[in-house]
């Protein structure tokens, strides 16, 4: 969580990305998560809790990209973080919150060669929009796209998610993972809408009975797992053009 110190600078910026630059929902998402993962950085690592963002330094950006690295994060995902924190100091700079930017000359990670596939910000949009939203299936395949992008969950996590897995009040998901441990991962508004609507057409909502397959195929059974790999392929080898190595888990890498 961005600690309440400044959690509004970091909100105002991310408002001024989406309404004065025309930024994507989905784009303001990423930069929101890159920043989350930062600001928790200098808490967790930095105790940085009640520090102005003018004391941070060049270090101290490197130092959280090593551990990024650490943790398993590509060069890709981490060239990204790198580019989110820019984006937000060099609007700290325009707003006169700070004098120095100590990210300007801190280099990109160089991206190696044989990477994970994933999907670039500026395609998100693009892969979103491509179910046939006019149809229950295409429905589906948005919600489905949608909470993929949104929590980074497995793809056998999707497939065994119900209705009561999802708390709407807050917008966050049980998941249930390996050895069948639980956790609780949060969405976006994005996200929600769009399980909304597929709920709705299907003659559901959330006050619908909980054990009900939150993502169905034919006869209202629980979608399998290898029907949402190819209809997530679909999608992404529109966008990525046929790209080897497509599949759901690519939006875990893009999740980060």
């Amino acid at each position: 969580m961005i600690y309440d110190a400044n959690k509004v600078i970091v909100q105002y910026f991310l408002t001024h990305i989406e309404h004065e630059c025309g930024f994507s929902s989905n784009t303001v998402t990423a930069y929101r998560h890159d920043l989350e993962k930062f600001m928790a950085y200098l808490v967790q690592y930095e105790q940085k809790s009640d520090s102005s963002f003018g004391k941070i330094d060049r270090k101290t950006i490197r130092h959280f990209l090593g551990k990024e690295f650490e943790e398993g994060h590509s060069s890709r995902t981490v060239a990204r973080r790198l580019a989110s924190i820019k984006s937000f100091f060099k609007y700290l700079i325009l707003a006169e919150i700070i004098q120095d930017n100590p990210a300007v000359h801190v280099k990109t990670p160089k991206i190696e060669k044989r990477i994970p596939t994933f999907v670039q910000i500026n395609k998100i949009d693009e892969l979103m929009d491509s179910p046939d939203t006019s149809t229950l299936t295409g429905l589906r395949d948005k919600a489905m796209l949608e909470l993929f992008y949104a929590t980074g969950i497995r793809l056998s996590e999707l497939v065994g998610l119900n209705i009561g897995s999802v708390n709407p009040s807050d917008d966050l998901v049980k998941v249930v993972g390996k050895g069948n441990k639980e956790r609780i991962v949060p969405f976006g508004k994005p996200a929600k809408f769009a399980l909304e609507v597929y709920l709705n057409k299907r003659g559901y909502n959330w006050s619908s009975q909980s054990d009900k397959p939150l993502f169905t195929g034919w006869k209202e059974k629980r979608i399998s797992v290898r029907t949402v790999q190819k209809r997530i392929k679909i999608y992404l080898n529109k966008v990525l053009g046929g790209q080897e190595g497509a599949s759901p888990h690519t939006l875990r890498h893009t999740f980060g």
